[in-house]
């Protein structure tokens, strides 16, 4: 082969380009989906064999395939009078006029660039190349000759973050997820590879890598995070401006738009369309399971929801007025002709304010009953009834919430700010939270057991759905105005908390008496998917 190229292989990009290569690399070598996979096979057969033989070439000039060992391939370009084509098995191209494989520098960047992307969009891991530094990382490694070692007194990690104008909200997000353990991981691996080649397109994503590099650097100084709010602000209009923001509208808003930029890079699934395989979904994504029961011949009709989060009632109940309880059951019903529905991601993964479950009339304490209310079976009256699918007429229901699949990190939502009508309050009720939460009792395999059913007792024995605390958002204040601060645990297991650009060191027990807005649990084991 030869090292140099060839006259013939440089003719032919002066006067063609490298467009049919890019589309013959693209669609007949780096072929990583099993519908590109059925394709290839469909299609690249020798045009005069019509059967599939070793060593395939396809012509760069008309995309003729020929198989090179029968030499047809050969044929073709005698009578064609063309020149070069290329191995759809290796993607080399070959020489007629040379009798030779040639090597170009330009394909061969460009076969790199091909692969890259195929394996992003097909969800397959990223091939990774020989790693060469860029100027900015040369600057960087001269700057930093020796290592840095994590001790008992590195603050590493550690960093405030400037109030901009009431983006207090906005900081205790931001603190938040820097110190989400798996996240920190990812962003820290360098795993990010953004494909937005204009310079005017900020990408969000790129962002956030840059604000955990910020925070790893060692840095102490406070850092201003003018460029993120200015990139959410462009994605999420409703929150632009400098009024008072909740923090909570905030996190949805923020993971939603970074599940949009994750998206566009690393593509559906092949299988189903309506999965996503991005970073943002496989740490935050649950599926919370409805199951609305008809009272008559205890049909069982299931719905699974993706969520973000759970927003969990904390004033007395039955909150649900009946227009809210008939839609949600029309939902759970009607639109499914099947006993089971899986809903799409494309959908806003946090649970519309139906999904707060809130039978009975008392006051939650504790996240544990908070829980307990939220999967507890409702009735939902005279005024809710369903259409049932085996009884094919209007019949009184009942409906529970369940997990189906617990997320990797799981945020609770309190609910402390209450809207009704004619006046708006804040609940300041005292909720406890423990450092470490069970989520067993509150899967949909052990709903039966928290209905007070027959059968054994589940008790915590597996730790897949054991979690840890590892942030606290707090609010204080009125609802007209308040200040958002939050705790956050760094490494070796200590608490800190976090006001804007003061961070100061917290004991366990400050974080649990703490009044709690938004709970961060990350869960103790991961499984292999």
């Amino acid at each position: 082969m030869s090292l140099n190229g060839c006259q013939h292989l440089q003719n032919y990009k002066a006067t063609t380009g490298t467009e049919t290569f890019k589309i013959i690399y693209s669609y007949f070598i780096t072929c990583s989906t099993a519908d590109a996979r059925r394709k290839k096979a469909q299609i690249c057969k020798c045009v005069k064999c019509d059967v599939v033989r070793p060593r395939l070439h396809a012509c760069l000039s008309c995309i003729y395939f020929g198989c090179y060992d029968l030499k047809h391939i050969h044929e073709h370009s005698l009578e064609k009078k063309h020149q070069l084509a290329i191995d759809v098995s290796y993607g080399s191209v070959y020489c007629f006029m040379c009798e030779d494989y040639v090597y170009d520098l330009e394909l061969e960047e460009l076969s790199k660039t091909q692969c890259q992307k195929n394996t992003l969009f097909s969800g397959l891991k990223q091939r990774f190349f020989p790693w060469e530094p860029t100027e900015e990382e040369l600057i960087l490694l001269r700057c930093n000759p020796k290592r840095r070692r994590v001790t008992e007194a590195s603050h590493i990690g550690l960093r405030g973050l400037i109030n901009l104008g009431n983006t207090c909200f906005m900081n205790c997000i931001l603190q938040s997820l820097t110190h989400t353990p798996i996240l920190r991981d990812y962003f820290m691996a360098d795993k990010h590879a953004c494909l937005k080649n204009d310079e005017s397109e900020q990408c969000l994503v790129c962002e956030m890598a840059r604000l955990y590099q910020e925070f790893y650097s060692g840095s102490r100084t406070p850092f201003i995070p003018y460029k993120l709010l200015h990139l959410v602000w462009t994605n999420a209009r409703h929150l632009a401006g400098y009024e008072q923001q909740d923090a909570h509208e905030f996190l949805i808003a923020a993971l939603d738009v970074l599940h949009r930029h994750c998206k566009e890079m690393n593509g559906v699934s092949g299988s189903n369309p309506h999965h996503c395989n991005c970073i943002i979904d496989r740490i935050f994504t649950g599926g919370l399971q409805s199951d609305v029961t008809c009272k008559r011949c205890n049909n069982v009709s299931t719905t699974i929801d993706p969520i973000w989060d759970i927003s969990l009632d904390l004033g007395p109940g039955p909150i649900h007025s009946s227009q809210v309880l008939s839609s949600i059951a029309a939902a759970a019903v009607n639109n499914t002709s099947t006993s089971q529905t899986t809903a799409s991601t494309e959908f806003t993964h946090s649970p519309a304010p139906g999904f707060t479950n809130s039978p009975g009339n008392y006051e939650p304490t504790s996240l544990v009953e908070c829980l307990k209310r939220f999967t507890k079976t409702e009735h939902l009256g005279n005024s809710a009834k369903i259409i049932c699918s085996k009884c094919h007429s209007y019949q009184e229901s009942t409906k529970q919430l369940t997990m189906k699949k617990l997320p990797i990190v799981a945020c609770f939502h309190l609910k402390r700010f209450e809207h009704s009508t004619g006046y708006h309050k804040k609940i300041s009720t005292f909720v406890s939270f423990p450092e470490e939460l069970d989520m067993t009792p509150f899967m949909s395999s052990s709903r039966n057991n928290i209905n007070g059913h027959s059968g054994p007792i589940l008790h915590s024995a597996s730790c897949d759905n054991k979690y840890s605390l590892f942030a606290v958002v707090n609010h204080y204040g009125t609802i007209e105005s308040g200040h958002y601060t939050c705790y956050i645990r760094s490494l070796k297991e200590q608490w800190y908390r976090c006001e804007d650009h003061l961070i100061k060191r917290a004991t366990a027990g400050e974080v649990l008496n703490s009044e709690g807005y938004l709970l961060f649990y990350h869960k103790q084991v991961l499984e292999y998917e």
